[in-house]
């Protein structure tokens, strides 16, 4: 169940000393199959880390062999220095690998890089790259766990996830249980698959697949600078499945991962689906559930296991988005609280003690719909993120 499932990987997952506990904060993912078709999507932040800026760079060249992730620092806003710290780090993979791997030729150009951690700090370079070259050292078939462990800040677990096609699969890790607001994707996450597939057909499907899932996980409302997706191919299940199927997977892979971030959001008590159905567009469908998802008032309410459906409508109308307020209908958790924007059946028969929360919203302006993921505002989140750099 990680990024090794897939034929044709390798991965690994070390401690360098970028993280102050000593934990495991370097991972490596390497594809050691016939192709090497790569796509990703990245933070639309207009502050952008270093590693985002050169793995896009190298995500248009279409040829992926390695990716190499820390944990323990963001290496965001460090400046032309920080890049090259990024060049060095993919410089420094690539000379490594191809001197321990013969049949793996390759340079800094097909070397993808990820960070994540505290904004502002250069990485410990005299760290980070004895760890690289440890995580090659250890990279092995069953390496997938151990590299999902290493990408980890808050997380309080690994994610990983598996989905499988006819004959082939598609394999994944992600980290993120904080800054998750969209912006194409939501976290670090690596994707690989075993099926045959040019970079196109995998940034199509990648793109469709972030659409309804990562880019609809919404926890906070904040926006991180670091936030990757790549999708690596190594054909070497010899199989190629349609543009459809391979779509399906992916997105089968990402939903299950955004269901596990959400699930380990910052000191969340509460994970909250919004569904919005009777939307005039989809576009305003995911405004509305998003508007509602950030909403403090709601969010603490949830907390307190309060249904308290007027700060629903009330976000709702700061939107855009088509109806008629006197026409809006709420429930939460099946029991409709709000019929016609107005009190409908008693709010005291909602159930809010256990974890799972669903909100419906009906517009009643159309036919569209979409579900946003949230989760609720509790002390621990503002606890830990008071603390977070000390």
């Amino acid at each position: 169940m990680s990024v090794t499932t897939p034929r044709g990987f390798r991965a690994a997952g070390v401690a360098a000393g970028l993280k102050a506990s000593g934990g495991a904060d370097v991972a490596l993912v390497v594809n050691d199959g016939p192709d090497a078709g790569v796509a990703g999507v990245f933070t639309t932040n207009r502050v952008k880390a270093a590693p985002v800026l050169w793995s896009q760079q190298v995500v248009q060249g279409g040829v992926v062999r390695a990716v190499v992730l820390n944990s323990g620092g963001a290496n965001a806003c460090t400046g032309p220095a920080g890049f090259q710290d990024t060049h060095a780090t993919a410089e420094h993979a690539a000379a490594v690998l191809t001197s321990v791997s013969p049949r793996l030729i390759l340079g800094a150009g097909e070397v993808a890089v990820c960070s994540t951690g505290l904004i502002g700090e250069r990485l410990p370079m005299p760290k980070l790259l004895p760890g690289v070259r440890s995580a090659i050292r250890g990279l092995s078939r069953d390496g997938g766990l151990a590299a999902a462990e290493a990408i980890m800040t808050t997380d309080t677990r690994p994610k990983t996830t598996v989905a499988r096609g006819s004959g082939w699969t598609v394999g994944g890790m992600a980290k993120g249980s904080g800054m998750l607001a969209p912006g194409m994707a939501t976290m670090l996450c690596v994707l690989t698959t075993d099926a045959v597939a040019g970079p196109a057909t995998l940034d199509e499907a990648l793109r469709a697949a972030t659409r309804v899932t990562f880019d609809r996980v919404d926890s906070d409302g904040c926006m991180s600078t670091n936030d990757t997706v790549l999708l690596l191919a190594s054909g070497a299940s010899g199989i190629e499945p349609t543009p459809a199927e391979l779509a399906a997977a992916v997105t089968e892979a990402c939903h299950d991962l955004a269901q596990q971030l959400v699930a380990d959001a910052e000191g969340a008590t509460k994970q909250v689906a919004i569904d919005v159905v009777g939307a005039a567009t989809e576009d305003e469908a995911v405004e509305v559930g998003r508007t509602v998802a950030r909403n403090n008032l709601v969010k603490t309410a949830l907390f307190g296991n309060d249904p308290n459906w007027g700060r629903i409508l009330a976000a709702v109308g700061t939107t855009a988005a088509a109806f008629e307020p006197d026409e809006v209908d709420v429930a939460v958790n099946g029991v409709w609280v709000c019929r016609g924007g107005a009190a409908a059946e008693d709010r005291s028969k909602v159930d809010l003690t256990g974890r799972d929360v669903t909100i419906r919203i009906d517009l009643h302006a159309g036919t569209s719909a979409a579900t946003i993921w949230t989760n609720d505002l509790s002390h621990a989140y503002v606890h830990e993120n008071s603390a977070y750099s000390t």
